[in-house]
């Protein structure tokens, strides 16, 4: 009988053995490898399943034991607590490490930038290069007027809704809260006291935008930016054409011209300000805040014209007749012909 119950612990301690072998290789021993990397991203998307999870943990190549990862997600539970996101892994990670972070949905958060962005395609590529977020939605809800007119946007002027910034996410951010996102944030710029300026100037804030979103791209001197916003107030009190070379650019597409000929203000567009009158339907560019906030401040003077320094410094001459602007347009242009630059 003793050398019975010896055999039967004997056997109960090899099978303990066995079995806190099998947990550690299931659960405990380092399954995750990401390539070099001290860390790597899991992009789980929204509605995805157990397989899903592992095909791409697979794809990528971040797995040592694949086999003990879906057996370990299915005595976890894994399955019913899978949540979409953007999920940083590191190096050696064991499998219950891997799936506490994948199910506690403790994503890793995107930031987005809105600077340097003109047209709403280059929106859209990228929102949705770093976001989940559809490119197909996002233009759906962009030339959506139902959808925009609850933020007193239309598809014409919907960019002016977006403040130039950096932004942060989560990675599995849909279309349209993205865009509820926007409008919180131009809620939260445009307060009482920005608004109250705007009306003073008898316009609305997508008006100020576009106004902005041209100042944005005559100067890159912030010095000059009120004045230039008060030459183009100026001729928009005044009922004149703003022609502003910038919207001619936007409304050929080609953002590499480096000179505005008369062929460009030829161009057939409502962005072309050399032929209409008044404001463009939407702003040419997302400006940065502090345009917005040089064309409220504008400076109140009587220039009606401008025209590039001919030392190319990046600042302007201003004029308040035609004949003044002629004298610093010619001399601009021989800088232009002396350095060859046609186009």
């Amino acid at each position: 009988m003793k050398k019975f119950l010896i055999g039967f612990f004997v056997i109960l301690f090899i099978a303990a053995l066995a079995a806190g072998f099998a947990a550690f290789q299931l659960f405990e021993k380092p399954n995750v490898i990401t390539n070099g990397k001290a860390q790597a991203f899991l992009y789980i998307h929204t509605g995805a399943a157990l397989q899903d999870v592992q095909t791409s943990l697979q794809h990528h190549g971040y797995l040592r034991h694949p086999n003990t990862f879906a057996l370990a997600a299915r005595l976890m539970h894994y399955e019913a607590a899978i949540k979409p996101g953007k999920y940083k892994l590191q190096q050696g990670m064991n499998n219950r490490a891997l799936i506490n972070l994948l199910r506690s949905g403790q994503q890793t958060p995107v930031k987005i930038s809105l600077e340097n962005i003109r047209t709403k395609q280059q929106l859209i590529a990228r929102i949705h290069n770093a976001l989940e977020a559809d490119s197909l939605s996002l233009q759906a809800l962009l030339a959506d007027s139902n959808f925009l007119k609850q933020s007193d946007h239309t598809p014409s002027n919907v960019m002016s809704i977006f403040i130039n910034g950096v932004y942060e996410f989560q990675w599995n951010t849909n279309a349209e809260q993205f865009m509820h996102r926007m409008e919180q944030e131009y809620q939260h710029f445009w307060n009482a006291e920005r608004k109250q300026a705007a009306e003073r100037m008898g316009m609305k804030p997508s008006e100020v935008t576009i106004i902005a979103s041209i100042v944005q791209l005559e100067t890159g001197k912030d010095d000059e930016r009120s004045t230039i916003a008060g030459v183009y107030l100026n001729r928009y009190r005044k009922n004149w054409k703003l022609e502003a070379d910038p919207t001619l650019v936007f409304a050929t597409g080609d953002f590499t011209a480096r000179r505005i000929l008369n062929e460009h203000k030829a161009v057939d567009s409502p962005y072309n300000t050399y032929k209409i009158v008044g404001l463009p339907p939407g702003p040419i560019c997302i400006p940065a805040c502090k345009t917005l906030d040089a064309v409220l401040e504008n400076k109140k003077h009587n220039f009606m014209f401008f025209c590039a320094k001919e030392d190319f410094s990046g600042y302007h001459n201003f004029a308040v007749n035609y004949s003044e602007q002629l004298k610093n347009a010619r001399r601009f242009h021989q800088a232009l012909n002396k350095r060859n630059i046609k186009s």
